[in-house]
């Protein structure tokens, strides 16, 4: 049998004798710190810490652990998790017509690089019209949407999110913009990939509007949805640097990739425990 192993993630106000209490408690509880990551930030006063543990000496499973760890977090006010390192978080995709990130993502679901179990995928346009994506297996549905219609769109999309268990909510260049009830009530899990790495061109056509701008560097940003459009935390970011020779179709062309692999790597840190919120920011434990 495979020994389970637990990842914890805390952030609290920093005090002296956090990662004394922590570590004390988890050798009392006879499990073995494999690694540990910690930041303190000295401009709000916060204190942040991700530990992967396992068992080795007849510690109890998680929710005994868990239980234990109570007094501990209650002794410092901390903001805490903890998870057995097996359970696969349950998420849904949500797509518009360009495909790119959808793709990307469920390919490294398929090969089992990304740790998750996909319960839907979500889109305002047809099934048809994703001819290349392998969605075999995965329930897929066509929510389409007006400005009369967003409010019952939304309504539907909630009731989803609610009845497949969804855990994590992924934009996956689905371009409606949440409202904020609909962002509230996804706060903490659900994550954008946006088109450009500041400073950002709005609008239509952004590769074109950074292309008669003379841009040196193109780039994507992935972050937390929250009701001001494009503002949440950021959790991860990518730039390419481009050239006077770059047309906007290779603009295009350079975006795409970039965009893919920022979201999948915000993606891979949320599902690996790695991210916590900071006010407007993260921390985000890289490997």
């Amino acid at each position: 049998m495979t020994t389970p192993s637990y990842v914890l993630s805390l952030s609290c106000t920093n005090v002296p004798g956090i990662v004394a209490g922590v570590s004390a408690y988890l050798f009392e509880a006879g499990c073995n710190i494999l690694d540990a990551q910690q930041f303190d930030d000295v401009e709000t006063g916060r204190f942040f810490m991700r530990i992967v543990f396992n068992p080795v000496q007849g510690a109890s499973g998680r929710d005994a652990l868990a239980a234990g760890f109570e007094a501990v977090a209650a002794r410092f006010g901390m903001d805490w998790t903890l998870r057995d390192r097996a359970e696969r978080r349950r998420v849904m995709l949500l797509v518009s017509r360009f495909d790119h990130c959808l793709n990307d993502l469920l390919y490294r679901w398929r090969i089992g690089e990304l740790p998750m179990d996909i319960c839907a995928v979500v889109s305002n346009y047809p099934r048809e019209i994703y001819g290349a994506a392998d969605l075999a297996g995965v329930p897929f549905h066509h929510l389409p949407i007006t400005p009369e219609t967003k409010p019952q769109q939304e309504a539907t999309l909630w009731r989803l999110v609610e009845e497949t268990g969804a855990e994590l909510v992924v934009l996956a260049r689905y371009m409606q913009i949440l409202s904020d009830d609909l962002s509230r009530k996804l706060a903490g899990r659900c994550i954008n990939i946006h088109h450009s790495f500041l400073p950002g061109f709005k609008g239509a056509r952004p590769y074109h509007q950074a292309h008669e701008r003379g841009v040196k560097l193109i780039g994507a940003t992935s972050h937390l949805v929250t009701g001001d459009l494009d503002e949440g935390p950021i959790i991860e970011q990518d730039v390419e640097r481009i050239s006077h020779r770059d047309t906007p179709d290779d603009l295009v062309r350079k975006g795409r990739d970039i965009e893919r692999r920022v979201l999948a790597r915000a993606v891979r840190y949320v599902l690996e425990d790695r991210v916590i919120a900071n006010g407007r920011k993260t921390v985000v434990f890289t490997d």
